[in-house]
């Protein structure tokens, strides 16, 4: 009788043991489910973030405004500081680390709506996870129009001026030299001498000059949430550093006058329509806002 209750204790010392065993198991494998899930979320977010040699909009858009033999941008140019902070923006943005705030009831202006600070990945890219540690650190959070004057060091208020990106020109220049695009020299201009970044791989700037040309071109469409974001933002950037002229300047007279046709229909879009489409990244679109107000 004794010998048949121990038995039985075990049996059910066993079962009870055993049905531990499976409820750890299953947590373990929800917890692995759990992480496996977050790690597929990040990896999507972070697709933008290889370190191949694909280039960042703030690079794009630069290679499109340097001088191909001399190396530099023109001396005219005084559009291309701003729009590369704006570019900053619509990477960070377009890689999931910033988002623009809610509308509300009251269905705030793109304009007046705050940029916040979504994650602090790491980009790969200094300038972008230095302008992402200003933004992360700043409280209250300001406007995409401030970020783009405090970025440009373009405010009267000193007690701001530590959030100015300096030689960001030559940071990005330097970056295109270490991906194999530039090359670096000394040029002598009387008064002066000046580092400059000369082309040295022609294909992958004629990659982009085509790219920009077929999209407005050959695989031009009429709706521009079918149109690729980074694509989208580039045509506006180039359009607003003032460099886009020179993605259109070989083309024949009929196709420049038709891509320029279809940028001026991009030009006359109204940020607040298109940023309330489904699908529609809302920063990128408070960016345009900013430079087409």
């Amino acid at each position: 009788m004794t010998s048949l209750t121990q038995r039985s204790s075990g049996l059910v010392q066993r079962r009870t043991e055993a049905s531990r065993n499976a409820a750890a198991d299953k947590e373990r494998s929800s917890e692995d489910d759990d992480y496996d899930s977050r790690r597929g979320e990040e990896e999507e977010e972070d697709k933008g973030d290889s370190k191949e040699t694909r280039l960042t909009l703030m690079e794009e858009v630069l290679l499109l405004g340097l001088k191909d033999r001399e190396g530099y941008t023109s001396f005219w140019n005084d559009c291309i500081s701003s729009g590369l902070r704006g570019c900053m923006l619509i990477e960070l943005a377009l890689r999931g680390r910033l988002q623009l705030e809610a509308s509300g009831m009251r269905r705030k202006s793109l304009l007046t709506r705050k940029v916040l600070f979504k994650s602090d990945s790491p980009t790969g890219d200094m300038l972008l996870d230095e302008a992402l540690k200003h933004i992360k650190e700043t409280q209250p959070p300001e406007t995409v129009q401030s970020w783009i004057e405090l970025l440009s060091g373009e405010t009267w208020n000193p007690l701001k001026l530590h959030y100015q990106l300096r030689n960001v020109r030559e940071r990005l220049a330097k970056n295109l030299v270490e991906k194999g695009v530039l090359t670096t020299e000394k040029q002598n201009f009387l008064l002066f001498d000046m580092t400059t970044h000369p082309l040295t791989n022609n294909t992958i700037k004629q990659r982009l000059v085509r790219k920009v040309q077929e999209t407005v071109l050959e695989k031009w469409v009429n709706e521009p949430q079918r149109m690729d974001k980074r694509m989208l933002a580039l045509l506006f950037l180039a359009h607003s550093s003032d460099v886009l002229e020179n993605a259109f300047s070989p083309l024949l007279d009929d196709q420049y006058d038709l891509a320029m046709k279809r940028v001026r229909l991009l030009l006359d879009l109204d940020p607040e329509t298109e940023a309330a489409k489904s699908g529609a990244n809302e920063l990128l679109w408070a960016v345009v806002a900013a430079f087409t107000k």
